[in-house]
């Protein structure tokens, strides 16, 4: 390999790869001594599984090592380009060699699973279910809302933390100590503050990062990295956020806290810090959706309105014009009184409806559209409001065991106030303070 010529390398963490168990950092509560993730591997009894964490923590090179461990076929898929029929193919390629071959079934490695729709994870779940290929999946989304019900049930779900600053130094003396093009530069560290806190527990990043200070002091004959240099380097040479990386998360969570906290020119800077970045502003404008009815909800009823029209707008017009309208909500949201009542009311109600499933809706509130239902009482004693006066009657509408129970409590705003008085004056049991 020629070292004089730094563009016929690889990047510093694809050399730095780890091969092997021994020389993996992190995860230590999956691959450590007698921990699960390891006995499955020593064992070579390998199910499905899928590697759940933020960026840059060892997914795919936990899959590779894994595959090579255990000596396995190892196809690999990416759910942003693979479409069913690239699923088909390797399922199939899997199921031509097995018809030759006694060994264990090959590895199907499946990065961003997430972003499978349901047609392409239904196209793995046959051929995970009889074995033809073990899957293993890596994600920075939660599989419970990503991957369908048929095949999360078939997989086991092991969570990746980001690493340590313990397990950032590991990799920071490895790549300076093993690492040939590094060891010619003679790279000394002086101060790790800065690498640490930009890499923000992501190894990829780590590497990168210190491979473009590296690389910008040529001509040195020895090259001290400390916290100002790292700054410095960063300005100059990459763009803090990323819209695939750990800053997308940390950039979005920002944003949205800003819209909850009322405070619109917080929620607009980070806005710009998405646009600049190259954010898909879809994804912005489905948060302000989300952000309207969780945290600003019947506060003002509007803001869902108004989200939605963004999201309508922006889907049409596209950037650069939809800055415009994500700002105008984005100020609107921020600005708008909070409420999360009609949220809060859900969780709760949902909790209830999980303890028991089996609760009888009362015959009354049921229809009767044949006269075998109506002989058995369905929808017999039903009070229609509208024939009473106000357009209300005092009617319970709950399973029995539930009279009563109140979810829903109306928060302290302008419009919450008139809707708790209408409540009060229909249930004033329910909505009368004692």
């Amino acid at each position: 390999m020629d070292y004089n010529n730094n563009a016929l390398l690889p990047p510093l963490p694809e050399r730095m790869r780890p091969h092997s168990l021994s020389e993996y950092v992190g995860q230590r509560h999956l691959v450590g001594e007698n921990c699960i993730l390891r006995n499955m591997i020593e064992s070579g009894n390998l199910s499905s599984f899928i590697l759940w964490g933020p960026p840059g923590v060892g997914k795919t090179t936990l899959a590779r090592i894994i595959a090579d461990t255990l000596d396995r076929e190892f196809f690999t898929l990416s759910a942003v380009s693979a479409g069913v029929k690239d699923v088909r193919d390797v399922i199939d390629s899997a199921k031509s060699k097995s018809l030759f071959s006694r060994t264990a079934s090959p590895i199907l490695f499946i990065d961003e699973i997430h972003r499978f729709n349901k047609a392409q994870q239904d196209a793995l779940l046959g051929a995970v279910e009889a074995g033809t290929i073990t899957l293993i999946g890596a994600t920075t989304e939660n599989p419970s809302f990503e991957v369908i019900t048929p095949l999360l049930s078939r997989c086991q779900v092991f969570v990746l933390k980001s690493l340590e600053p313990e397990d950032l130094q590991i990799l920071l003396d490895r790549a300076i100590r093993e690492d040939e093009l590094l060891r010619e530069r003679h790279v000394r560290v002086a101060e790790t503050d800065a690498l640490f806190r930009q890499s923000g527990g992501d190894a990829r990043k780590l590497l990168n990062i210190l491979e473009i200070v590296v690389d910008s002091c040529t001509g040195r004959p020895e090259i001290v990295i400390d916290n100002k240099l790292v700054t410095s380097c960063l300005q100059e040479n990459i763009a803090i956020y990323d819209k695939d990386g750990e800053m997308h998360y940390d950039i979005i969570s920002a944003f949205i806290k800003s819209i909850r906290g009322s405070d619109p020119n917080a929620a607009v800077y980070y806005l710009a810090r998405m646009l600049d970045g190259g954010e898909d502003p879809l994804f912005i404008a489905r948060r302000l959706c989300l952000s309207a009815s969780e945290d600003v909800g019947l506060a003002n009823p509007n803001a869902l309105l108004l989200a939605n029209a963004t999201f309508q707008v922006v889907n049409v017009i596209g950037m650069p014009e939809a800055r415009i309208p994500l700002a105008e909500c984005t100020v609107y949201l921020a600005s708008s009184p909070k409420s999360n009542g009609s949220y809060m009311a859900l969780e709760k109600a949902l909790a209830v409806a999980r303890q028991d499933k089996t609760k009888a809706v009362p015959l009354y509130l049921r229809n009767a559209p044949t006269a075998l239902m109506e002989k058995l009482g369905y929808a017999d004693g039903y009070k229609y409001a509208h024939d009473y006066p106000g357009h209300f009657v005092d009617l319970e509408f709950m399973p029995k065991g539930l009279e009563g129970t109140v979810f829903y409590e109306p928060q302290p705003n302008r419009h919450e106030d008139t809707l708790k008085a209408y409540l009060a004056a229909c249930w004033p049991k329910y909505y009368t303070k004692k």
